[in-house]
C-alpha cells in the first residue's frame, strides 16, 4: 500500500530517523474524532453504580481479593461508617515499626530480611538470612552482553521505561522464561530482586551519557554488599558513602517493599499474573504502572512542588508566608495550578502514615550530622503541618491530612545526592519483592483470570457501505446523554 502524501509530515523526526512522522494537522484532526468518540456522560457512572477506580462511594476500595502478604490499616468500619485510626503497615502480620526497630537495634540492614519475609512468609533465622543474602549476591551480575545490548544499545530518556525494558529483555536470558511453577517463579523473583538496582542505576547512567551529555561511568558490582550499599557503590563517585547514608537508603527500600494488594502496580501484578503469563511480563507491567505520576511518580511531584515553595517563600521560618503560598497552590493560583499539595493525604491512611513517620525520624539523624540540611528539613515539616491543617479546613475532615511517605522520600533522596531521574526507579527497586510475593500468591492459589464487566451504553448502529459514506455519515455517533433519574 502506498503512503498517502497527506499522512506524512514534511520535516523528518529527529528522534526516529528513518521513520516518516505523521503530519501534525492529521493527528490533530484524528484526535478531535477520537476525543468525541471517547466521551461518556459522567452521570451514567452514577446511574449504573459503577465503582470508578474500584472505589466505593465513601472512598474505600472495592474488595476484589485476599492476601497474606501485607496489610494497610488507616480506618475501621463501625456501623457502616469509616472511623479513622492511626496508620499501620504490617508485613506478613508483623508491624513495620517492630521490623524496623528489630534490625536497626541490631545494627543490621533490613531490606534482605524483608525480602525473605515477603517471599517465604516468615522471618529468616540467622543462617537463612545469610544464605538468602548470598543467593541475592550471586545473582547481581548481569549476563554477558546485557549491559551493552539491552542498556547502552538502546538508552531511554526515562529510566522507568528503561527499567521495564530491562525486565522484558531478561526473558531472553532465562533458560525457562515461561514456567509458572512456584520453584521457577521464585528463582526468577530472586534474580529480579538482585538485578533491579543495577538495571536502575545503569539505566540512569546511560541516560546521563546519551541524553545529558555526561561522562559515562558504570562500575562493576562489588560482592558482599547489602542492596542499599550496592546502589550507592554503583552510583557514587569513587563508591564512597557513610554507614548512616546506607542505612537511610536501606530504610527507604524497606518501607517501599509492599503496601497491600490494592495499590495500582500490585493489582496490576495480580491482574497480569492471573493470565499465567511469564514473570518478566507481569513485573514489567507493574513497573509501567508505577511509572505513572499518580502512583510511583508522586515523590518527584513533591520535589518539584517543594522547589517552587523554596523559590516563592522568602522567609522559610515564617508560618504566615508558607501558609499564604500553600493557600495559593490550593486556590490553583500557584505552582501547577491543579490545587494539590503533593505529599499530603492518602487513600487509606487518614490520621498518619507510619512509613512517613519512620522515615522522618531516621532522616533527622542525617540532618543532625549535616546541619546544612536543617533549613530545608524544617521547611518540609512546616509544609506538612500547615498544609495538613489547610486541607482539613477545606475538606472538613476530623483530622489534619497526614504527610505520606512521598513527602519524606523525595527529601531523603535529595539529601543522599540521588538524581531525580532515579526517584521512582528506587521506589521500584524497593517494591519488586512485594510484586513477586503477590505473583506467587496469585499463581499458588485457586485464582481465576481477572475479568471485570464493562457495559456498552451506545445503541446499535447500522453498517454503511463504503460507497455510501459521506462527510455527514463519517462522524462517530455521540454517546447518549444520561437520562435524568431521581
Amino acid at each position: 500500500m502506498k503512503t498517502h502524501p497527506a499522512a506524512v509530515a514534511a520535516v523528518p523526526d529527529p528522534v526516529s530517523p528513518g521513520v516518516a512522522p505523521l503530519d501534525p494537522d492529521l493527528v490533530a484532526r484524528y484526535a478531535g474524532m477520537a476525543s468525541e468518540a471517547s466521551r461518556i456522560d459522567p452521570e451514567f457512572y452514577r446511574i449504573y453504580n459503577v465503582k470508578r477506580g474500584l472505589r466505593n462511594a465513601d472512598g474505600s476500595g472495592v474488595l476484589v481479593g485476599l492476601t497474606t502478604v501485607a496489610s494497610v490499616v488507616g480506618y475501621s468500619v463501625l456501623e457502616q461508617e469509616i472511623v479513622p485510626v492511626a496508620g499501620r503497615l504490617l508485613y506478613r502480620g508483623i508491624e513495620i515499626r517492630d521490623i524496623v526497630r528489630g534490625f536497626q537495634s541490631e545494627g543490621r540492614f533490613g531490606f534482605e530480611e524483608v525480602c525473605f519475609l515477603l517471599l517465604m512468609g516468615h522471618l529468616p533465622t540467622k543462617d537463612e538470612l545469610a544464605e538468602f543474602s548470598a543467593a541475592l549476591d550471586s545473582q547481581r551480575p548481569l549476563p554477558n552482553g546485557f549491559k551493552e545490548d539491552a542498556i547502552l544499545g538502546m538508552p531511554s530518556p526515562d529510566v522507568m521505561n528503561k527499567l521495564a525494558r530491562c525486565v522484558l529483555a531478561s526473558y531472553a536470558f532465562d533458560r525457562d522464561p515461561d514456567g509458572t511453577d512456584i520453584p521457577n517463579v521464585l528463582r526468577q523473583s530472586i534474580g529480579l530482586i538482585a538485578r533491579f538496582p543495577t538495571y536502575a542505576v545503569y539505566g540512569y547512567q546511560a541516560k546521563a551519557h546519551y541524553y545529558l551529555r555526561k561522562s559515562l561511568h558504570m562500575r562493576i558490582p562489588e560482592p558482599g554488599l547489602s542492596t542499599a550499599e550496592h546502589i550507592l557503590c554503583l552510583l557514587r563517585p569513587h563508591s564512597r558513602y557513610t554507614r548512616l547514608e546506607a542505612e537511610l537508603l536501606d530504610l527507604c527500600l524497606v518501607l517501599h517493599a509492599d503496601h497491600g494488594g490494592g495499590n495500582n502496580s500490585t493489582f496490576t501484578t495480580h491482574t497480569v499474573s492471573s493470565t499465567y503469563t511469564d514473570t518478566y511480563s507481569a513485573i514489567a507491567a507493574a513497573c509501567l504502572s508505577l511509572k505513572g505520576p499518580r502512583h510511583g511518580g508522586a515523590n518527584l511531584e513533591v520535589r518539584k512542588m517543594m522547589d517552587a515553595v523554596k523559590a516563592h517563600v522568602r522567609d522559610w521560618d515564617s508560618d504566615a508566608e508558607v501558609e499564604r503560598y500553600l493557600t495559593k497552590i490550593l486556590d490553583r493560583k500557584a505552582y501547577d495550578r491543579r490545587g494539590l499539595i503533593y505529599g499530603l493525604g492518602h487513600a487509606v491512611y487518614k490520621i498518619s502514615d507510619p512509613r512517613a513517620e519512620i522515615l522522618r525520624e531516621k532522616a533527622s539523624q542525617l540532618v543532625a550530622e549535616h546541619v546544612s540540611f536543617r533549613p530545608e528539613f524544617e521547611l518540609y515539616q512546616k509544609v506538612a503541618r500547615i498544609g495538613g491543617k489547610l486541607l482539613q479546613e477545606r475538606r472538613g475532615t476530623a483530622y489534619p491530612l497526614p504527610a505520606n511517605v512521598d513527602l519524606w522520600s523525595g527529601l531523603v533522596y535529595k539529601m543522599l545526592g540521588i538524581p531525580t531521574d532515579l526517584f521512582t526507579p528506587l521506589f521500584a527497586v524497593g517494591r519488586v519483592p512485594g510484586w513477586c510475593a503477590h505473583r506467587l500468591e496469585e499463581l499458588g492459589g485457586h485464582s481465576r483470570i481477572v475479568r471485570p464487566a464493562f457495559k456498552c451504553i451506545l445503541p446499535p448502529q447500522k453498517y454503511i457501505p463504503l460507497a455510501d459514506r459521506t462527510p455527514e455519515t463519517a462522524v462517530a455517533p455521540r454517546s447518549p446523554r444520561a437520562p435524568v433519574v431521581d
